[in-house]
């Protein structure tokens, strides 16, 4: 093998999150994060079939870049977090510059059926909100990140 090969290091492409309806948890991640749909895997007309939403979707940045995807299943136990009965498993974290955009972005996650898991929003060290998607995956917002 070439030394090239041996020091070959595979880069992440995108997050993969199961969901029980990836039509739905696409349109809350897309909303949410001011993505776009790989070609292909847009909406349909209203009353038209959806086969790209009953089996896989990607979400990807403005500039074409792979970010999420969403696969289809047919149960997903919901993380519980805090409750350690059903482990978060992966959580995906979010920042904002300050905390008024930390409180407009919480009223868009709700908005858009997002649940509230923790409020830290008056830590003086580092604010920040733990949510649950439609689905149950957890996600964080807070004000600044490294």
């Amino acid at each position: 093998m070439s030394a090239d090969r041996d020091a070959a290091v595979p880069r992440l492409c995108q997050v993969v999150l199961d969901t029980v309806d990836a039509r739905a948890s696409a349109e809350f991640w897309r909303q949410l994060l001011g993505l776009v749909y790989r070609p292909g895997h847009e909406p349909p007309e209203p009353g038209l079939d959806d086969p790209a939403g009953r089996d896989w979707l990607n979400l990807r940045a403005a500039d074409g870049t792979p970010f999420l995807a969403f696969q289809q299943v047919d149960r997903l136990a919901a993380a519980t977090w805090p409750s350690p009965a059903v482990p978060q498993q992966l959580h995906l974290d979010l920042t904002v510059r300050d905390v008024e955009e930390l409180d407009a972005v919480h009223e868009r996650v709700l908005a858009l059926g997002g649940e509230l898991r923790l409020d830290r929003s008056d830590d003086v060290e580092e604010p920040l909100r733990v949510y649950a998607d439609p689905d149950g995956h957890p996600f964080c917002v807070f004000v600044g990140g490294d």
